[in-house]
């Protein structure tokens, strides 16, 4: 497998250009596809066989890896940078760093600041013990920022292209409900419970996401109703009962809100919605979609997701806080992508089937 992926910065003409590339084959300890890795009573199978057999059993420790990799290879990065501006400047790197962090920090904080900051800090130990500790753990943080800005100088003045591709989950898109542009260059999709106050917290950032790459994007839903809570099941059985009759975005809508979910209220919704009320109470009370809920809910599962809300985009796993920065960066690099007209398809098959 093999995608670029174009982390840009304000390059111009005097950008400088590297590449870093994934380990050669030497190095890979991945079985290829067509590699036998067990025999059982004479029956070999290949990786490609365990992967039809298991296609999403892997992909978080597959998902880990990756990220190991990447933390890794920007890490890297950032050494060949300063490395190279220390040549260009004809200093070493620690002068470097001594010129643009270190001297630039600002003055350690009054003692009246450093009373305050104490009376915060968890310690039976008297201030006098600690003074010097919070000093240089404040030193510590502010010389760990001032360097991230100064790196991201350097990255905003450089081309600097990833030669690794993320990985992508095989996940299905049948029958998913999906809005935004037809022909959308990415799609965004979220496994959500309808109880789970983090979901709803999150609205905001996918609003304005869905927003901003109006026309670029498609955002798709998919249910994972945690046994935590008692009326997300239900909840998502109603919304798709309103899919039904055409609605399930406005009534997917309404449940996102922070609303009751218990029956009495769902089918007032629909009711709010004009939906056929008889149709949708009988769907609703029949437990007519609760294959589908509990299908895509077994799909959360074997791709080893442990809560909600959880992003994918183009399939692949969106890790850390789920900030509007945090999905934007994803975004624009799956983008940039596509701009090198790479392939993006992953060793294990389509991101969507």
């Amino acid at each position: 497998m093999e995608s670029h992926i174009l982390l840009r910065g304000a390059a111009s003409a005097l950008a400088a250009v590297f590449c870093l590339a994934a380990a050669g084959a030497d190095g890979d300890t991945t079985p290829a596809a067509n590699a036998v890795v067990i025999e059982v009573n004479g029956v070999a199978l290949t990786m490609a066989d365990i992967e039809q057999r298991r296609p999403s059993a892997l992909f978080q420790a597959r998902t880990s890896f990756y990220e190991a990799q990447r933390k890794t290879i920007e890490e890297v990065a950032d050494e060949v940078l300063l490395e190279q501006q220390a040549r260009k400047e004809g200093l070493t790197v620690a002068q470097l760093l001594d010129k643009h962090v270190n001297s630039v920090l600002p003055k350690d904080p009054s003692e009246e600041a450093l009373h305050v900051y104490y009376e915060g800090v968890e310690t039976t130990e008297p201030y006098e013990k600690v003074r010097d500790q919070i000093i240089d753990a404040l030193r510590q943080r502010r010389m760990a920022k001032a360097k991230t800005a100064y790196l991201q100088s350097l990255r905003s003045q450089a081309r600097v292209i990833i030669l690794l591709a993320p990985q992508r989950a095989p996940i299905s898109m049948k029958g998913v409900p999906v809005r935004g542009a037809e022909a959308a260059r990415i799609t965004l999709l979220e496994f959500a419970d309808y109880e789970c106050q983090y979901c709803q917290q999150i609205r905001p950032v996918l609003d304005r996401i869905e927003a901003e790459y109006k026309g670029t994007l498609a955002f798709a839903y998919k249910d994972f109703p945690l046994a935590m809570h008692p009326n997300a099941q239900k909840a998502a059985e109603a919304a798709h009962c309103a899919e039904a009759q055409g609605k399930f975005w406005e009534y997917h809508d309404i449940l996102g809100g922070g609303k009751p979910l218990n029956p009495s209220a769902l089918k007032d919704y629909a009711r709010e919605l004009k939906l056929d009320a008889a149709v949708f109470d009988k769907c609703l009370d029949g437990g007519e979609k609760s294959e589908l809920v509990k299908t895509q809910l077994s799909e959360a599962q074997a791709l080893g997701l442990q809560g909600t809300p959880t992003l994918f985009v183009n399939g692949r796993y969106v890790s850390g806080a789920l900030t509007y920065e945090r999905v934007r960066s994803v975004i624009t690099e799956e983008l940039s992508s596509m701009d090198t007209k790479a392939p993006t398809r992953a060793a294990n098959g389509p991101a969507h089937q």
